[in-house]
């Protein structure tokens, strides 16, 4: 499905989706995950946490931040409308409230539930394996006197369903601007465009960048260039006699050599 789904956005050249603050991977109108919302679905708040699941539907859907969240399979992701287009969201971009969310508020478990306590998170950490742990030590940690509200609903999108439902990304985001004034409280960095023939380019996830950020040139490592220095092992006897001729001129002596 994975490879499919990419193959498939590289031939079509899919647009970044308009949520690019997430670590978005791809975003194809007409790609299909597995799962059907014909309407606008009841949404009920997960006790004690700032996320609203869909108990009536056959999905793992939740709303957390502004966006519907979806795991199907092996796969997270994301949408600013209830029946898509889906995004998909890397473990790492995960919000960690989505992740916390107990076993019991999923409504299709994938397999590897199996066996989880279901008042409890599900076991990411041993999913995902050491390299995620590493990067989210204690993401199951957390004050619950200081998790934020919940975002509102977008209950302006009750009344597009069926032929109303914009299926435009353009349509959409025009939509949300006119009813949906909540701005996203967490921020990610932005997409890496898949490379020809679809590998991923090597290397770190890049730093988050909040709204209005500049973009931190403190990667490329530049510097200015500093004296030449002599080469090991040649006769500096020139260099010596024309320093000395400097001292001998007033007001002209040159920088000294750094030691």
């Amino acid at each position: 499905m994975r490879k499919f789904c990419l193959g498939l956005c590289l031939a079509l050249g899919a647009a970044m989706p308009a949520f690019a603050q997430l670590s978005i991977l791809f975003n194809t109108p007409g790609v299909s995950i597995g799962i059907n919302v014909p309407v606008y679905p009841t949404l009920v708040r997960v006790p004690g946490y700032p996320v609203y699941y869909a108990p009536s539907l056959r999905a793992n859907l939740f709303f957390y931040d502004g966006l519907y969240w979806v795991l199907q399979g092996d796969n997270w992701y994301a949408s600013s409308w209830y029946d898509g287009p889906w995004g998909l969201v890397q473990p790492d971009a995960v919000p960690l409230f989505i992740l916390r969310v107990p076993v019991r508020y999923y409504r299709v478990p994938p397999p590897y539930f199996r066996g989880w306590r279901s008042d409890a998170p599900p076991r990411w950490n041993e999913h995902w394996g050491p390299s995620w742990e590493r990067d989210h030590r204690d993401w199951n940690r957390w004050d619950r006197r200081a998790a934020p509200p919940p975002a509102p609903l977008p209950t302006y999108q009750r009344a597009y369903s069926g032929n109303r439902y914009p299926r435009a990304e353009e349509q959409q985001r025009e939509l949300r601007e006119q009813h949906y004034r909540y701005q996203q409280r967490e921020a990610g960095p932005r997409p890496s465009p898949p490379r020809p023939g679809g590998a991923m380019p090597p290397g770190p996830r890049p730093e988050p960048q909040m709204r209005g950020q500049p973009p931190n040139d403190r990667a490329q490592g530049r510097r200015e260039p500093g004296p030449p220095q002599a080469a090991p092992g040649r006769d500096n006897r020139g260099g010596d006699r024309e320093r000395r001729d400097n001292r001998d001129r007033p007001g002209d002596r040159g920088p000294d050599r750094e030691r």
